[in-house]
């Protein structure tokens, strides 16, 4: 398998490294596979790749996503990609999301302490930070056209049938760690969406050519 050395952050780049592909069942790889089809086309025609990870309050699944698949971009040196994330409505991202990306090596800086907070999140040393805040899908931040609307949650998917200006829709969905918010479980819960969702984006963009 491929991959490069960079300068992600410790921590970041042995938790990529510890990731197990063969742990992905063959019908999750099915799942994923649009995907890679999406970004290797969109690369052997020189345009940008643009990824919209979209799930209902874009507070927790959705921009664990984002953050990984733009870490693994780098990781794996697949230029051209930029990752963004939404929701079918705005809340706010939720603060196990932050802390759970903190403990797997990310530098977080929150840039606002208002009810919809804003974060800057960094996986390595000389790149700019991803801006973490719940918006919809649909916000002036993210891409308008030509972009991947890959739904990350059931309601999301079902909810919003039709996404304005996306050329593939594609349904990776995870099960919503919310479940275990305020239980003994919550930090492991997240802890474990997170590598799934790190686990599966790896095997994407591990296969990019």
């Amino acid at each position: 398998m491929k991959h490069f050395t960079t300068n992600l952050y410790p921590e970041i780049e042995e938790t990529i490294k510890g990731l197990v592909l063969e742990n992905i069942p063959e019908n999750r790889k099915k799942t994923l596979n649009p995907l890679i089809d999406f970004i290797q086309a969109k690369l052997a025609k020189s345009e940008p790749v643009d990824l919209n990870f979209i799930c209902t309050h874009n507070s927790r699944r959705s921009h664990l996503s984002q953050v990984w698949a733009q870490a693994l971009t780098y990781y794996y040196q697949v230029e051209n990609v930029t990752c963004y994330s939404g929701g079918t409505e705005a809340t706010a991202l939720f603060p196990m999301v932050a802390e759970t990306l903190k403990k797997q090596g990310f530098q977080i800086q929150i840039l606002s302490q208002e009810n919809n907070p804003v974060y800057a999140i960094k996986y390595a040393e000389n790149t700019l930070p991803i801006i973490g805040f719940s918006k919809r899908f649909d916000n002036d931040f993210n891409p308008k056209s030509g972009f991947a609307a890959i739904m990350t949650c059931d309601s999301a998917h079902e909810a919003c049938p039709f996404v304005s200006g996306a050329h593939m829709r594609i349904p990776i969905t995870y099960e919503d760690p919310k479940a275990f918010d305020e239980t003994p479980q919550q930090h492991e819960m997240y802890l474990e969406r997170s590598l799934q969702i790190a686990t599966e984006l790896k095997y994407v963009f591990s296969a990019i050519k």
